[in-house]
């Protein structure tokens, strides 16, 4: 690996993991995280996980596998160019969707509606749930037993949960601090109120750019928009208008996917001019200089983050919000309510979550195992226990 920055993340200082392990003599702590990651039996469930449009209607719609992987590769060419450790912010993006529900966010919507007298339900926290509990590969430790700075980067790539006086931070001021904050396994506390690596923050920019992009290639193949209805949205409509002009003649698809790549070059271009100069103005010069900088330094322009915003306007309002992708939307969101209240009331789950479910002795905890249990299912899985329970398919229009 080509030498890193100062502030980079360095994986012979990590601060280690839970369970002790021997070193590797091929690989490094943070590629070990991310070989964990991708052998796990939840990173390979994401590939019949909704991301916008349901899994079952095909013309080549990402799902959560995907774009999980596309933000991976943008996250490692944004590490790369600011000299931070690729393969740290690589394993923070191939983790940052294990936590989500079926359904894609009308599934972590239902789930966190039904769960809200117990304690609610937030995919980062199912992420590291998942991560440090939920697996069970190993013989001797639940969990993929991760390093704590690829645990601190699930749990904060989007910014610290709490201010230094305890206040809950960003969303959480609304939202209420997620459940189990105070029991995550790990070999050190991960802090809560500082901010996460550059790494981290790296995968957390790559999932934005990754959601602006094939998001609208993805709402131009279902119909719902045509590339001219861009013209004059912001961030999209530069790019657009000159690619229409430049290709005026070539297939629609084409020129669909040329606006795609120009959007992601320059946004990624836009990222690493503006993280560098907020570095130099920062003065960090360690990880732990990034961690308390005090605001996120990997970001957009302020010009791109003003457009970015209305760009997601556009997206949540033409297509997010469209008839057509609403109407499956609210079937998902009843066929997830009805999961967690007839398990609930059951306690029917297969296997060892049955066996969890008729020895929990509150609701609370029987709760957080049904919360569990639909968290980790595909859409195809979820559908299936629908139609084993209550003995009916759904059928998606």
């Amino acid at each position: 690996m080509s030498e890193t920055a100062p502030y980079a993340s360095k994986p012979e200082l990590t601060l280690g993991r839970l369970y002790g392990t021997g070193p590797s003599p091929t690989r490094s702590e943070f590629q070990r995280d991310r070989d964990r990651i991708i052998h796990s039996t939840a990173f390979r469930r994401l590939q019949h996980k909704t991301q916008v449009f349901l899994h079952h209607e095909g013309r080549h719609f990402r799902n959560r596998l995907t774009h999980t992987l596309e933000v991976s590769q943008m996250a490692r060419s944004l590490a790369r160019a600011l000299l931070l450790d690729e393969d740290l912010a690589e394993a923070v993006a191939l983790s940052h969707d294990l936590g989500h529900t079926p359904f894609g966010h009308a599934g972590e919507r239902a789930l966190h509606a039904v769960m809200g007298p117990f304690g609610g339900f937030d995919h980062n926290m199912q992420a590291i749930r998942t991560v440090t509990r939920l697996e069970n590969r190993y013989a001797e430790h639940d969990g993929l037993n991760l390093t704590w700075e690829t645990l601190e980067g699930i749990l904060k790539h989007n910014g610290p949960l709490i201010h230094p006086d305890g206040a809950p931070y960003g969303k959480y001021a609304h939202e209420g601090l997620p459940a189990g904050l105070d029991d995550i396994p790990a070999s050190a506390d991960l802090r809560l109120s500082t901010h996460a690596s550059l790494e981290a923050q790296a995968a957390a920019i790559a999932d934005d750019i990754a959601y602006n992009a094939h998001d609208i290639d993805d709402a131009l193949r279902a119909g719902l928009i045509v590339l001219d209805d861009l013209a004059d949205v912001p961030l999209a409509g530069p790019v657009v208008r000159e690619v229409l002009a430049r290709y005026p003649d070539i297939a629609p698809n084409r020129q669909a996917h040329e606006v795609q790549r120009r959007l992601i070059t320059r946004s990624i271009e836009d990222v690493i001019a503006t993280t560098a100069a907020n570095i130099a103005a920062a003065g960090v010069t360690t990880v732990e200089d990034v961690r308390n900088a005090g605001k996120t330094l990997l970001t957009f322009s302020p010009a791109t983050t003003e457009a970015e915003r209305g760009l997601k306007q556009f997206l949540f309002e033409r297509v997010y919000r469209h008839e057509s992708v609403m109407i499956p939307v609210r079937q998902s969101e009843a066929v997830v309510t009805d999961l967690f209240a007839r398990y609930m009331q059951s306690r029917d789950l297969p296997g060892r979550w049955g066996i969890a479910a008729a020895n929990a002795t509150t609701d609370t905890a029987l709760a957080r195992i049904v919360a569990d249990f639909i968290a980790g299912m595909t859409d195809p899985y979820a559908l299936d226990e629908y139609a084993r329970l209550f003995d009916a398919r759904v059928e998606f229009r």
